[in-house]
């Protein structure tokens, strides 16, 4: 996904030369398949070999990843939420007082909204 965020378009070629460590074409071959497969790439076939780009921007995946992580929490039980919370609120508040200050506003802004709709 790096590669292809950075350059845009690659055959499997490309993509293996571009990679820190070699691989065999075909392991990269089968890997940029899967993407495709799981719906984070688009390919098309312009000549004889495919040619694969991301379906989503880094931002747009980290924040589909992120949304997925804290939806399997809140699904999960009760203590499990609880958890994700406070280890979340700890980390933040060791490394970066003002990331803190930030989310204490926006929960402020979330609670207003919410009851500004009312009982569901």
């Amino acid at each position: 996904m790096e590669i292809l965020w950075a350059r845009g378009e690659c055959n499997v070629r490309d993509v293996a030369r571009e990679l820190e460590r070699p691989l065999a074409y075909t392991t990269v071959m089968t890997t940029l398949d899967r993407l495709f497969k799981k719906g984070l790439l688009e390919r098309r076939m312009p000549e004889r070999a495919f040619v694969y780009s991301a379906r989503m921007t880094r931002q747009e995946w980290e924040i589909q990843r992120a949304e997925n992580v804290v939806a399997n929490f809140f699904a999960g039980p009760h203590p499990s939420r609880e958890l994700l919370v406070s280890s979340f609120l700890e980390a933040v508040g060791g490394h970066d007082a003002a990331l803190l200050d930030e989310l204490e506003k926006k929960i402020r802004t979330k609670r207003r909204e919410l009851s500004r709709r009312g009982p569901s």
